[in-house]
């Protein structure tokens, strides 16, 4: 946009930065514009209403009814806009579209780690292709963390103890500023990354090399290895609720209360099951805190969102009678 080329302000590279510098300007515009008429009518009226021999008495007068009118309806007017184009905004960049490509984020004193769900890991970079929407959840293993994307325009606040999601779409290739915008210790300052936009051929060369295998792989190895499988079993006949096509949906609890099945509480579920016991199972789960990483549980969570429930199979036909 405009603003490219002013050393104040980052390039615009996403598909939300038009309108979040539009929205900025006008608002510049619009205080600057206020401010230089409160400016001028106060020099106005100081020299107007200065103190002078022939009018040291006050007099009062009425102001006009047309004035006051002015003074509410005007300012209203302004304010209502100012929201609705602020709300607009917000709604544009906080909605998620569907065909979003996934990435988890880690924040940690004081580096940013990103896993893909092909399991490609890395630290302070993040590899994306251009003109497709990412969605990047998050959480962070000691304090808070802001993850900040100058030129896409893009940040929140990243989390300890529940998860988070922003979302971009890259619409320039090239390499670009990632910053921690919330104060989280002494080395706050360094904690800073790049991210890599890349051509689709590009980044689908990228994404095949180094792979340890997707995170639901991973997460079904540490599925196995943690013991999960001999309580959440497919057959609903384990000590724990059935886990597969769990995902998205209300699960009744054993308080008579019920929840949507969605990351938070599947992170939850295995940090602290005692939290939320489903309906139909006693609390004998034991608490995975401190026996799993943040990037473990993202690998758990990915498996889960892949489990499939048990096809139904179809009893034998009995034959029949000639």
């Amino acid at each position: 946009m405009m603003l490219s080329d002013f050393p104040l302000f980052p390039e615009a590279a996403s598909s939300v930065a038009k309108y979040v510098d539009g929205l900025y300007l006008a608002l510049i515009l619009l205080t600057g514009t206020v401010s230089l008429l409160i400016w001028a009518a106060i020099f106005y009226l100081a020299i107007k209403y200065r103190r002078r021999p022939d009018n040291e008495l006050a007099q009062e007068q009425e102001p006009p009814a047309a004035l006051e009118m002015t003074w509410i309806v005007v300012p209203t007017i302004i304010f209502l806009a100012i929201f609705v184009a602020g709300a607009w905004v917000y709604f544009r960049i906080q909605r998620v579209p569907t065909n979003a490509l996934e990435v988890y984020a880690t924040g940690r004193q004081w580096m940013w780690k990103f896993q893909h769900t092909t399991g490609q890991r890395e630290i302070n970079t993040l590899h994306v292709p251009v003109n497709r929407p990412v969605k990047i959840t998050m959480a962070s293993e000691d304090v808070i963390h802001s993850l900040w994307f100058p030129a896409f325009r893009v940040k929140n606040d990243v989390l300890p103890n529940r998860y988070r999601t922003l979302w971009f779409q890259a619409t320039k290739t090239g390499r670009f500023h990632i910053f921690c915008a919330e104060y989280c210790g002494t080395l706050h300052s360094g904690m800073i990354g790049w991210v890599e936009v890349m051509e689709p051929t590009e980044y689908q060369k990228w994404l095949a090399g180094g792979s340890e295998g997707s995170l639901a792989t991973q997460g079904e190895q540490l599925f196995q290895k943690l013991a999960c499988a001999t309580c959440h079993t497919n057959d609903a006949t384990g000590r724990g609720p059935v886990l597969a096509g769990i995902v998205g949906k209300q699960v009744p609890l054993a308080d008579g209360h019920s929840v949507i099945a969605d990351d938070n509480y599947l992170r939850e579920s295995i940090l602290n099951p005692t939290a939320k016991v489903a309906a139909g199972f006693q609390p004998i789960m034991p608490a995975f805190q401190g026996q799993v990483s943040e990037e473990d549980l993202i690998r758990l969570i990915a498996f889960v969102k892949t489990m499939q429930p048990a096809t139904n199979v179809a009893p034998p036909q009995q034959p029949r009678n000639p």
